[in-house]
């Protein structure tokens, strides 16, 4: 069968679905907004940034993040943001992009919300304006903060409805079951949001299953340990639902010793709906095409699986029906 190549990857029509904001601020952006906020962040010169990105875990990225969170404070720095990214992600094939934000790491910081969406709001509008991308904003709640909070942040975002398609779940999971969530997850269902969340990448299937019946998620973010419990495995297929699966952040936070030892393999091969996402790229080491790339490189996939992939993307993306058949056209005659 016809291996992939490198343009091929990179020309595919690709949906990002698993991709925070705050994670793709680069180290020379950080050192930008620093400089025009007049903000320490503790670290002299990008190279000094670059030699930080060295994690033993999910917390101490998390440690890192949220110290170059510090440099996002005007509507100005969001749309800075997010419009590096988009023309990042366009140049390796994303033609749609479905991201986190994470309102609380900057309201706790004294951020008004409306300064955050506002920002993100007008570089997803003007870039789909100037190059036809289409997006969709996912509401992140911070797990290691309380359901309370999660609430009044949920009541935030009240005014920006329209400019929301989703709420997610993501930060530390250890000791912060998706159950926490519970209450404000069914008032979002109520107001009208779609729902996933982060569950099973240091947390145990159990996560997944109560993601699922307690969240009642549309999409599982990164879901790895499902193969760890055979009865998920069979509803996860049974059901269609798609992990958001990023391979450099699974290698860098530890979750596989290395991308040759990463069970993706095994997750295609039980028919799990696994699509390939880059999480924190500026900090993982790699934008999508950057992960759809290793992982045909290590584990030898021919051009048809790695069409699957990016066909899988649309399939689970929130686009509408008449959107996803199109983009899976275009996949389509990417084969001859």
């Amino acid at each position: 069968m016809e291996a992939a190549t490198k343009d091929f990857v990179w020309s595919l029509p690709k949906a990002e679905l698993h991709l925070h904001l705050e994670g793709t601020l680069e180290p020379e952006m950080m050192m930008t907004l620093a400089e025009r906020n007049r903000v320490d962040i503790g670290y002299p010169d990008v190279d000094s940034i670059r030699q930080a990105y060295v994690f033993t875990n999910l917390q101490s990225f998390l440690d890192l993040y949220y110290a170059g969170c510090s440099v996002l404070i005007t509507e100005r720095d969001f749309y800075d943001l997010t419009a590096a990214y988009l023309q990042r992600a366009e140049s390796q094939g994303v033609r749609h992009a479905e991201v986190f934000f994470d309102p609380q790491t900057h309201t706790q910081r004294g951020i008004r919300f409306e300064t955050v969406i506002a920002g993100i709001h007008q570089a997803l509008v003007d870039y789909h304006s100037a190059h036809g991308i289409t997006s969709c904003l996912i509401l992140a709640f911070l797990r290691h903060l309380s359901e309370e909070e999660a609430i009044e942040t949920l009541r935030q975002a009240e005014p920006f409805r329209e400019w929301i398609c989703a709420i997610g779940l993501d930060s530390a999971e250890r000791g912060n079951p998706p159950a926490k969530f519970a209450r404000v997850y069914e008032e979002a269902r109520r107001q009208g949001y779609v729902a996933v969340a982060h569950a099973g990448e240091e947390g145990p299937p159990s996560y997944i299953w109560q993601a699922l019946d307690v969240l009642r998620v549309q999409r599982i973010d990164h879901g790895v340990r499902c193969l760890e419990d055979e009865e998920l495995v069979k509803r996860l297929v049974a059901d269609g639902i798609a992990l958001t699966v990023c391979p450099l952040s699974n290698v860098k936070l530890r979750v596989f010793p290395s991308l040759a030892e990463s069970n993706l393999p095994s997750l295609l091969e039980r028919g799990l709906r696994v699509t390939i996402n880059s999480d924190d790229p500026a900090y993982f080491g790699g934008y999508l095409a950057d992960n759809l790339w290793a992982v045909t490189t290590t584990f030898k996939l021919t051009r048809k699986q790695v069409m699957a992939l990016a066909a899988n993307s649309f399939y689970a993306s929130f686009l509408p029906e008449s959107d996803k058949k199109r983009h899976l056209a275009n996949i389509e005659g990417t084969a001859f």
